[in-house]
């Protein structure tokens, strides 16, 4: 992004973040690269996700990748919380900032006076943010949940993927951290609205506002209608996880050079199927509603054994490009070397470049919307250890 010089969207915002988990991490990093002054608050020793892999290949228990990219275009600050120059040096940049972002625990909170009757206190015109596995007062050991207790206690491990082995354990979603990236995302927005609603009152009765995010909330939030049904007691949950594809053959085929998925419900997506075959005689031995009122079991595993010959000597770019155009919802299965050179990526600069001092240059995932008066910008890469302890008094 050389030659880039288009303040941020929240430039003069000044965020401060002790959290200390990709949750609020997460929310920090979307705010920085928008162009907030993002002050991380690292433990000495250094924020928990800096010892979290994966690593880089070749310097196996060194450089986080995953601090890398929840920490871009952020200061870090060391700073003994316990100490009370420490404390001290903490509310001196809570003076002057706009917003605090935590993901501990009330225990923490307690121990550190960062609940939110104490932030209210001392701070009272900061927006203060919390995101908790279940929420402020929730049981105690409940915030001990982790990731993968939040995506199963709000549903989505259930039918992710709908068409597990089913002599093995449903996948917990798209990589561990999930239902923090989501809840990031949610903790975020209601930190600009917070912000924004500070904007639209006059600023003696601009009064702060503690926002508590429930991660569990989130997921049951971002639930699909399968899931709304069994919720209301429209259908009854079990362990065949069909219902996510509709008892049809959607599925993921081996192709030539990977996988494919696709997706079947309807007779017209059925028609569009034997087009893009061109019409093979195998395909006449089903009837042309079979998927709308003749999807038995038996059909779906016969369907699937007469298909695989054809999508295994099919490329899966070119095919369910073709496939889309016939209005069949076949799509490829990305790896993570192919998401980079994606046309659609690449097209809208969804990755940019940045140099990492350890890493060399990497291509960076930004956001999938686009300001134009002042789009995101990664400027930096993830601090070093205390990098600004001298320009703004840590330890």
């Amino acid at each position: 992004m050389t030659g880039v010089t288009t303040p941020g969207a929240l430039s003069g915002i000044t965020i401060i973040e002790v959290a200390e988990r990709p949750a609020g991490e997460y929310a920090g990093k979307l705010l920085a690269d928008f162009g907030a002054e993002v002050i991380k608050i690292e433990r000495v020793g250094g924020a928990p996700t800096r010892h979290m892999g994966p690593f880089r290949a070749d310097d196996i228990g060194g450089e986080s990748t995953l601090f890398g990219y929840l920490n871009t275009n952020k200061k870090s600050l060391v700073l003994d919380l316990a100490n009370p120059a420490g404390r001290a040096t903490l509310d001196k940049l809570l003076a002057r900032a706009n917003a605090l972002i935590d993901d501990h625990d009330e225990a923490w909170g307690t121990e550190h006076s960062l609940t939110s009757t104490a932030v209210a206190a001392a701070h009272p015109k900061l927006v203060h943010c919390i995101v908790t596995p279940f929420g402020q007062g929730a049981p105690p050991e409940w915030q001990k949940a982790r990731p993968i207790n939040v995506i199963n206690a709000g549903g989505w491990a259930y039918h992710s993927p709908s068409e597990a082995a089913p002599d093995k354990p449903p996948l917990k979603g798209a990589g561990r951290f999930l239902p923090d990236y989501e809840s990031g995302i949610d903790a975020a927005i209601c930190v600009l609205a917070s912000l924004h609603r500070q904007r639209g009152v006059p600023k003696e009765k601009s009064g702060g506002q503690f926002i508590d995010i429930s991660e569990v909330e989130v997921q049951v939030n971002r639930i699909d209608c399968v899931l709304d049904r069994m919720l209301a007691g429209e259908a009854e949950p079990g362990p065949e996880r069909t219902a996510y594809d509709m008892g049809g053959p959607s599925t993921s085929f081996a192709c030539k050079d990977g996988h494919l998925y696709l997706f079947m419900t309807t007779q017209l997506h059925w028609q569009g199927l034997c087009t893009l075959m061109g019409d093979p005689a195998w395909a006449k031995e089903f009837p042309t509603d079979w998927l709308e009122f003749h999807c038995t079991r038996e059909r779906v595993d016969d369907f699937r054994e007469k298909i695989r010959p054809w999508i295994a000597s099919q490329e899966k770019l070119p095919i369910t490009e073709a496939a889309q155009k016939l209005g069949l919802a076949m799509v490829p299965v990305n790896t993570a070397a192919d998401i980079p050179m994606n046309e659609q990526f690449v097209h809208r600069g969804f990755f940019q470049e940045v140099a990492h001092p350890v890493f060399g240059s990497v291509a960076y995932p930004t956001v999938p919307y686009k300001l134009s008066a002042s789009p995101v910008r990664i400027a930096s890469p993830a601090p070093a250890l205390g990098a600004y302890d001298a320009e703004l008094g840590g330890v």
